[in-house]
């Protein structure tokens, strides 16, 4: 199995603009008691999770650094809204896409390294192929033009890390109370061939916010005519009949 980076084709034309952000997040952490860092990352983003329930919702609007022991209890509020296999992290968005959105947009169209929408026609077609794990969320993005498309967000859970081989060798390990890394993606990213999973063909790393998908959501794209998106291939570690996960 191949694996690639999905990666926006600067090359199309497209003038699609998005200016909005999720309707929930999770605070940063101000200074963390064991690694001292003060960070928060949005790169994780659950468009999947309805917060309505939560009492204290208004708890989750606001971006705005927390102690650590405030952002834990907020985890455990947001704990049981959350699609299987997700992870949080200080910053983590969550709920729908807001915003004002201009311009044409690609059948694909990816915003950053970890967000990816689809127009809805384009997700029941790859659906029709049999991809696994394909999810579409709806946005909340206001357009000011006709015959404006009806993007969605696809749910990219975090799976799948980077080989040690591609990673400084004098790297210290995650922070064990907030999980900060502190690495900077790889110039040469190499996958762990025992991470990878066996039952989503887009996803995005655990470790670095990177879109990754199969051949089989390559080949499919490009068999279909979906533009918006290019796909660069990126070498996995072990021999290529591994079995993912």
């Amino acid at each position: 199995m191949r694996y690639f980076i999905v990666e926006a084709d600067k090359s199309s034309g497209h003038t699609g603009f998005v200016d909005g952000s999720h309707k929930w997040m999770l605070p940063g952490v101000d200074s963390c008691p064991t690694c001292r860092s003060i960070w928060g990352d949005n790169s994780r983003t659950y468009p999947s999770v309805d917060l309505t329930p939560v009492t204290s919702v208004a708890d989750f609007v606001e971006p705005r650094a927390e102690p650590i022991e405030e952002y834990e209890r907020l985890c455990e509020l947001v704990r049981p809204f959350l699609p299987p296999g997700a992870l949080l992290e200080p910053g983590t968005s969550l709920g729908p896409l807001v915003g004002r959105a201009q311009g044409r947009f690609g059948q694909l169209a990816p915003l950053h390294p970890w967000l990816l929408l689809v127009q809805r026609e384009a997700l029941e077609r790859l659906q029709a192929e049999g991809l696994r794990g394909l999810k579409g969320c709806p946005t909340q993005l206001r357009f000011r033009q006709r015959n404006s498309p009806e993007l969605l967000e696809l749910e990219l859970l975090p799976v799948g890390r980077a080989h040690a081989d591609c990673l400084p060798p004098d790297r210290e390990p995650p922070c064990s109370r907030c999980g900060r890394q502190g690495l900077t993606l790889p110039a040469d990213l190499l996958l762990d061939a025992s991470t990878l999973p066996h039952h989503l063909d887009v996803f995005r790393l655990e470790d670095f916010s990177v879109r990754i998908c199969t051949e089989r959501f390559a080949k499919a794209c490009q068999r279909l005519g979906l533009d918006g998106v290019v796909f660069h291939p990126v070498p996995i570690s072990g021999p290529e009949n591994h079995a993912p996960r």
